[in-house]
């Protein structure tokens, strides 16, 4: 009898551990779903109201502690509503059977493969004076922008890019994105950055790869249509006139960083 007792407790134990882990990497796997997308901006708000919740409550402001109530009343609904596209991705990847896979590291010779196509195609570009706009995501999810252009789903070489942002068809304004090594979408429309210090002599194009790298770690690779200058934007910052050399080198960095990226949970002092 005692020997039975124990041996549930034991299971007891391994249940809760497992049911524990099991939670914590659902958990781990929808936040990684929505990083880099709206919905961190809508959760931090929610935060901010539980957190006043409590304060009022505690310190008696009634009438601010009666309208938190009304809002969480209609939490549910809000939430909804407000992440409907984000339920959606949700439900559509566990169909696919892709919600619990994680992102594949590229290699080595990946690498080099992406960097020659993204080179090319911009060397190229570059002598024609055709407009590039190409994002390159890292660790911070891209979802949204890529959701607002169109689907392309294929391998990345330097073909597929040239013909992509050919002058006056239906994927050249916007920008491309690269998931991995493959460009996800193209024709995706991006924030533009409102940093008033930007050269007044920087278009749309320019601001617009600028202003994602202000939202995300993303590497923007931008050629300009007017000059055919070759630029790289990242944390905000432009960096112009690269040469092909200049390029690859700086390509093959932030690559290689993407690649070998630290999970979040070793990371430290992070906002």
């Amino acid at each position: 009898m005692l020997a039975t007792m124990a041996d549930w407790a034991i299971w007891d134990y391994i249940a809760a551990i497992i049911d524990i882990a099991i939670l914590s990497f659902v958990v781990y796997k929808l936040l990684m779903l929505i990083r880099g997308t709206r919905a961190v901006q809508l959760l931090r708000g929610i935060f901010m109201i539980l957190i006043l919740s409590i304060v009022s409550e505690w310190v008696g402001l009634h009438a601010v502690q009666w309208i938190l109530d009304q809002i969480w009343g209609a939490i549910f609904l809000i939430l909804v509503v407000v992440f409907q596209p984000e339920i959606r991705r949700v439900l559509e990847q566990l169909g696919r059977g892709s919600l619990f896979t994680g992102r594949t590291s590229l290699s080595t010779s990946d690498i080099a493969h992406l960097v020659d196509a993204m080179v090319d195609a911009a060397v190229a570009c570059a002598k024609t004076k055709t407009g590039v706009l190409l994002v390159v995501e890292r660790e911070t999810g891209l979802n949204d922008y890529i959701e607002s252009g169109i689907r392309v789903d294929a391998a990345v070489t330097k073909e597929l890019l040239l013909n992509v942002f050919v002058p006056n068809t239906p994927l050249h304004d916007g920008a491309a994105i690269i998931r991995g090594d493959r460009v996800a979408a193209a024709a995706c429309f991006l924030p533009l950055s409102d940093n008033p210090y930007i050269s007044m002599a920087l278009g749309t194009r320019h601001r617009a790869g600028i202003g994602i790298t202000e939202v995300s770690d993303a590497v923007a690779l931008i050629v300009s249509e007017e000059t055919g200058i070759i630029s790289l934007a990242q944390d905000g910052k432009l960096v112009r006139h690269l040469e092909e050399r200049q390029l690859r080198e700086s390509l093959i960095a932030y690559f290689s960083k993407a690649s070998t990226a630290t999970p979040f949970w070793k990371k430290g002092g992070e906002a």
